[in-house]
């Protein structure tokens, strides 16, 4: 639930983001993108919903999503800024997320264990899974060659 006085906006659109609209993103990690580069991660992504406060314009959550197009979506990202955290933000990104992907057969994302009761609420199940970090490569910047 959102405070009196906050007005989220959600939207598919890009159009007025800017890196300055996107601040304060990747909370704790050690090589986090550029706001410059997590522009690139959601004009690349195949499905964005993100969250705007009316008053600033700012945008305050984001969810993405990669897909094959037929069958299968995953999602990589779902971000709220903390000082706006615990009003509903999250879950109405996912619920909208899920909505977008809803004729795909198997909708993946991996989690810190955690948050798996946030994501159970919304309808996903815990599962097994593989995965490989290379944080090297965290902020998305490419080694100049």
């Amino acid at each position: 639930m959102e405070p009196s006085g906050m007005q989220i906006n959600y939207t598919s659109s890009l159009d007025g983001v800017t890196p300055e609209r996107l601040q304060g993103f990747f909370v704790g990690w050690p090589n986090p993108p550029s706001p410059a580069t997590h522009l690139e991660i959601l004009r690349g992504s195949d499905e964005v919903v993100l969250a705007i406060d009316e008053r600033s314009g700012d945008v305050v959550g984001f969810i993405t999503a990669t897909t094959d197009r037929v069958i299968s979506a995953f999602i990589p990202h779902l971000e709220v800024l903390p000082k706006f955290q615990g009003n509903g933000i999250g879950s109405e990104l996912v619920r909208r997320m899920l909505r977008k992907l809803e004729r795909f057969y198997s909708i993946d994302l991996m989690c810190d264990p955690d948050v798996q009761p946030f994501y159970e609420r919304l309808g996903l199940r815990p599962y097994s899974g593989m995965v490989m970090r290379r944080f090297e490569n965290q902020s998305g910047q490419r080694p100049q060659a």
